[in-house]
């Protein structure tokens, strides 16, 4: 990408300007929801897992305990993707 197509925050026009911060909120807020999500399947697997009242349904336990990472993996990444971009085209 050549130097003329970045552009400074300062060369921004202030509705430009605004629409990248949202863009950069809305980029944390959607971070925030895989990690509550993450929260979610780990505790409630650990808790499946523990309690002796839900031995029925271990495998759900289990299953929830291996996918909490990957939902914060995937969280994560697509931060760091976003992040990227904003950064790609906008000078900080």
């Amino acid at each position: 990408m050549s130097a003329k197509t970045k552009k400074n925050k300062k060369d921004l026009k202030p509705t430009d300007f605004l629409a990248m911060e949202r863009t950069r909120l809305a980029n944390e807020r959607t971070f925030l929801a895989y990690f509550r999500t993450f929260i979610v399947f780990l505790s409630s697997g650990f808790a499946i897992l523990k309690l002796s009242l839900l031995q029925e349904i271990v495998t759900v336990g289990y299953f929830l305990t291996v996918l909490a990472p990957i939902v914060l993996g995937i969280g994560i990444g697509r931060f760091i993707y976003v992040r990227t971009q904003l950064r790609r085209y906008f000078d900080d």
